[in-house]
């Protein structure tokens, strides 16, 4: 099925995108283009990366918590 209807990209080629080493929405977009358009199939780019073994949702938020923590300090 198509995902993103802006580059006309469907969830074979995200997946593709994961097995071959994307680990979130922005490197499957780097990838195949998926999500760089209007974002309105973000979530769903998100989630396909989840259910194909991307990190977790939880392990992307703590690093981006830990790279605004860094940001931050003096």
């Amino acid at each position: 099925m198509i995902v993103c209807h802006c580059h006309a990209v469907t969830d074979h080629a995200i997946r593709k995108a994961v097995q071959n080493g994307a680990c979130s929405a922005r490197a499957v977009g780097a990838a195949c283009g998926a999500g760089t358009g209007c974002g309105g199939c973000q979530e769903l780019v998100e989630h396909i990366v989840e259910t194909e073994g991307g990190a977790p949702r939880s392990v992307r938020a703590l690093a981006m918590f830990r790279a605004e923590s860094l940001a931050e300090a003096p």
